[in-house]
């Protein structure tokens, strides 16, 4: 078994990716990784047993993941959007949530370092809008430098894929959306296809096959929801292995990918559109892949995201 997942509060552990049939054993984490880069034969890794079993899988590579909160949402910036809207549960962008969404894709493609291959998105209107910038500035061709939202570049669709993914979606209960907005029949009205109208038509994946086939219930546990985000982090990542993703999800979602990987992280400041890169170690062999431990490496205040590691006892 291989540790993928941990939470303070309940640990997971999940069993190794296969592929084709054969799957090997991987114990150590190889730390020392900055892109997604393949390398052959031998990898200079600082210890000796991760050099062993990187020379015995002969081949490894470094997934990336990217785990986003999704941009301003209208009912903070315009209060009164409330009063007059049908769905009061499903918020859309302020236009400065465009614009920060867009800024923040931007970022992404000219600091992470490596190309984003595939992006999964919450099936909520806010984080559809998100998606719909954050892919624009991804996929952007020639120059972009004076534009501010993703309808002012020409894009190539082909660069990216997007699909909605119901396990990205908002906790389902009254600690994220307030009882008096909750649809009295019960209807979100959060189809997955319809959402996907939304985004870039050339860039949806409409083949990918959704981890969650639907929505969570109504009252869903917070425990519940976070062992949700961690089930659909890692079943995503173990079904395209060899692709670097980015997820846009909500709040709580950024935060789980933090804590999952980060022993003991407290969060203390989640701006909109904060987001934090996980990476691993991926080894493959005769077809078959076997991953290593996920690790954080996004610092503290530096992409929206702020936290602390409580000081043991006694140190």
């Amino acid at each position: 078994m291989l540790r993928l997942f941990r939470l303070c509060s309940f640990p997971v552990r999940y069993n190794n990716v296969s592929i084709l049939g054969e799957s090997y054993k991987v114990h150590n984490k190889v730390t020392s990784i900055r892109s997604l880069c393949t390398t052959t034969d031998s990898v200079n890794v600082v210890d000796s047993r991760e050099n062993q079993i990187v020379e015995n899988q002969c081949h490894v590579s470094y997934q990336n993941i990217v785990v986003i909160r999704h941009g301003d949402r209208i009912d903070n910036s315009e209060p009164s959007w409330l009063s007059t809207a049908s769905q009061p549960w499903d918020p859309p962008l302020a236009q400065v949530g465009r614009v920060r969404a867009f800024q923040t894709g931007q970022k992404i493609r000219n600091s992470i370092g490596f190309p984003i291959h595939r992006v999964f998105v919450s099936p909520f209107l806010r984080c559809v809008q998100t998606a719909s910038e954050i892919v624009a500035a991804l996929s952007a061709v020639g120059e972009s430098s004076g534009a501010v939202t993703g309808d002012q570049v020409v894009v190539d669709p082909a660069k990216v894929k997007v699909s909605v993914e119901y396990g990205l979606c908002e906790m389902m209960n009254r600690q994220a959306i307030r009882l008096d907005v909750v649809p009295n029949d019960g209807n979100w009205d959060l189809d997955a296809s319809e959402r996907e109208a939304m985004l870039p038509a050339e860039a949806v994946d409409t083949y990918v096959e959704r981890v969650y086939k639907e929505l969570p219930q109504w009252e869903e546990p917070v425990l519940q929801t976070r062992a949700r985000f961690q089930r659909i982090f890692k079943d995503l990542a173990n079904k395209y292995p060899s692709e670097n993703l980015l997820l846009i999800t909500h709040g709580e979602g950024v935060e789980v990918a933090l804590s999952s990987f980060k022993k003991n992280a407290k969060v203390y400041e989640l701006q909109y559109c904060a987001y934090v890169e996980l990476k691993r170690p991926v080894f493959k062999k005769h077809g078959s892949f076997t991953t290593g431990e996920f690790h954080v490496v996004t610092n503290s205040g530096e992409t929206g995201i702020s936290y602390f590691l409580p000081k043991c006892i006694g140190s």
